[in-house]
């Protein structure tokens, strides 16, 4: 992997970021799917996550499956919060660690793990403490967590995770666009000035699908909050069938889900 600019690196992230979340909505959304052309009626499992105001509401939000399985197969049976704070929390540690090591064999997994297993322990602490958090910053500071956090999950080594995350705490150089150049407040060291996205053979039109797939998730209904409201009429089925329409047409290009693999 090529050293990658502030800006480079944080697109990388985000566009993961991104596609782990529609990637394992659409495929919960078709199991479920799948599922009630049986008359079977599968639970929820993926509910809005990059909504989530703090970590703890993260994980009542995505992968509740996995959740639920790990809190009464693993959390529970050692003792869960029963037998004071240090048990408890050691408790928290083990079964976050096991959650990670689930996704795959690797140390990277094991400490995505570790990672979200210590933003638990913070929380409740935080908690303790009575204080609250302004909402927005709650969120912002909830989802930059686990933007950063993906990365460990998405890196095939170690090398490549300390590469963006390098990157996107500035680590690797900042390159900004040449119009900048004219103000004098961007002209300070370590400053570059040129094609931000050279290591993606200047594609910008992911500048303008970031921000759209950032709305998607926390501004609009889920599917299950859709088809609490469902109300059938000619206009949504045609736009259901128009999207269905589209959906058969590009078969041929999708890739293969990412949660196929755990």
């Amino acid at each position: 992997m090529n050293q990658l600019s502030l800006i480079e690196a944080w697109v990388t992230s985000l566009s993961f970021t991104f596609q782990l979340y529609f990637d394992f909505s659409g495929y919960t959304d078709m199991a479920i799917g799948v599922a009630l052309l049986f008359n079977i009626k599968l639970p929820l499992n993926f509910n809005s996550p990059y909504k989530s105001k703090n970590i703890r509401d993260f994980w009542t939000r995505w992968h509740i499956t996995l959740s639920r399985f790990l809190r009464d197969y693993i959390y529970i049976p050692l003792g869960g919060n029963q037998d004071g704070s240090s048990k408890m929390y050691s408790n928290i540690l083990v079964t976050f660690l096991i959650g990670g090591l689930w996704h795959g064999a690797g140390w990277t997994f094991i400490f995505w793990g570790f990672l979200h297993a210590v933003a638990i322990i913070i929380h409740r602490l935080w908690i303790i403490t009575g204080i609250s958090l302004n909402r927005a910053f709650a969120w912002f500071l909830t989802f930059n967590f686990i933007n950063i956090t993906w990365v460990f999950f998405r890196a095939e080594t170690w090398e490549d995770a300390l590469k963006i995350l390098k990157g996107m705490f500035g680590f690797s150089g900042v390159v900004l666009p040449e119009t900048f150049q004219n103000y004098s407040f961007f002209r300070v060291e370590n400053i570059l000035f040129g094609d931000i996205y050279s290591n993606f053979n200047n594609d910008n039109e992911i500048t303008f699908w970031l921000p759209i797939g950032l709305c998607i998730c926390i501004l609009f209904k889920n599917s299950y909050q859709v088809i609490n409201s469902y109300q059938p009429s000619n206009k949504v089925i045609a736009f259901i069938v128009i999207i269905f329409s589209i959906s058969l047409m590009n078969l041929d290009k999708n890739a293969e889900f990412i949660y196929f693999n755990f």
